[in-house]
């Protein structure tokens, strides 16, 4: 076993004074940030760290912008720290990182704080306070929180300029996106498919991901579950058109549906009216017909029985 090491192995200088400063029993870390982060802005530390490397290769980094009508929250913090982190380890590494912050602008957070103010809602509304007066609104409401934002994100120690910053409707900037979009055009990069989106039919637009998030982040709700029918064409069997029960928790899938899933090791089983009703779906034999598994008639009796009365299973 190896002894211990004693205080006396390890003497210290007979007058340490003026060469290690003091340091309380407890130490105050926010204080000793706040010193760090006042240095920091006293010898304009970031941009020299800019200047000093005015010939080396640049590493650009621009922010991806929030929004800048609402406070930062704990996600913008931890990602904040990422976009620190890998600027800095550049700059270490000699090359020159101009640091741009940016506020998104457009979209709908900014559409609906301006409505709230306003007290707004919808097309019809807007058109008629005026949209260029609204627009106008939503231009002073989209920046009301920028003093917070830089005085949060500075207190993070983050390394960002804020007073060279970028906003997404500024002309300069809308027009870069347009030309970038155009070199992918002309690369052949561009195409036209389809794609299930969540609709908004008040404000007549699909919604991102975050978008649907915006105003229903904590209220309570209940989706529906609906069985609906398709119709098939009349076949030669006796049988003629059959309508297939299916069940769906995303009813709002519906209107882009293009075809029915039937499962192979499924049990299936068709349900007939027992007498013909008129209608065009009636067969020779009866009534309209429903097609559902089998392990599921039980759960559908009472509304078979409603929707066709006196029914059987062919």
């Amino acid at each position: 076993m190896l002894p211990l090491a004693r205080e006396s192995d390890f003497p210290l200088p007979e007058d340490t004074a003026g060469v290690y400063p003091s340091v309380p029993a407890r130490a105050d870390f926010a204080a000793v940030e706040e010193r760090v982060l006042r240095r920091w802005d006293d010898e304009n530390t970031f941009q020299a760290s800019v200047d000093q490397r005015r010939d080396a290769d640049e590493f650009v980094f621009f922010d991806g912008p929030p929004f800048a009508n609402g406070l930062p929250h704990h996600g913008h913090l931890l990602t904040g720290y990422v976009k620190d982190v890998v600027p800095r380890y550049k700059t270490m590494r000699g090359y020159r990182v101009g640091r741009r912050f940016g506020w998104d602008c457009h979209g709908l957070p900014a559409e609906m704080e301006t409505e709230r103010e306003l007290g707004v809602r919808g097309r019809s509304a807007i058109r008629e306070y005026g949209v260029e007066k609204f627009n106008a609104r939503c231009r002073e409401s989209v920046l009301q929180y920028t003093r917070q934002w830089r005085t949060t994100v500075t207190r993070q120690a983050r390394w960002v300029d804020f007073d060279d910053d970028y906003k997404t409707m500024d002309l300069p900037y809308m027009e870069s996106v347009m030309w970038a979009f155009r070199q992918l055009w002309d690369k052949g990069l561009v195409y036209r498919a389809f794609r299930v989106m969540p609709y908004s039919w008040g404000a007549e637009t699909p919604l991102s991901n975050f978008e649907i998030r915006l105003d229903d982040a904590t209220r309570p709700r209940q989706d529906p579950a609906l069985t609906v029918w398709f119709e098939t064409e009349p076949a030669d069997d006796g049988l003629g058109a059959l309508r297939l029960l299916a069940w769906t928790t995303t009813p709002w899938t519906l209107p882009s549906n293009l075809a029915v899933a039937v499962g192979p090791d499924v049990e299936y089983v068709v349900v007939r009216a027992a007498r013909p009703n008129g209608g065009p779906n009636d067969g020779p034999n009866g009534g309209p017909a429903y097609v559902l598994g089998a392990a599921t008639l039980a759960e559908y009796e009472a509304d078979l029985t409603a929707e066709l009365g006196e029914h059987s299973v062919v």
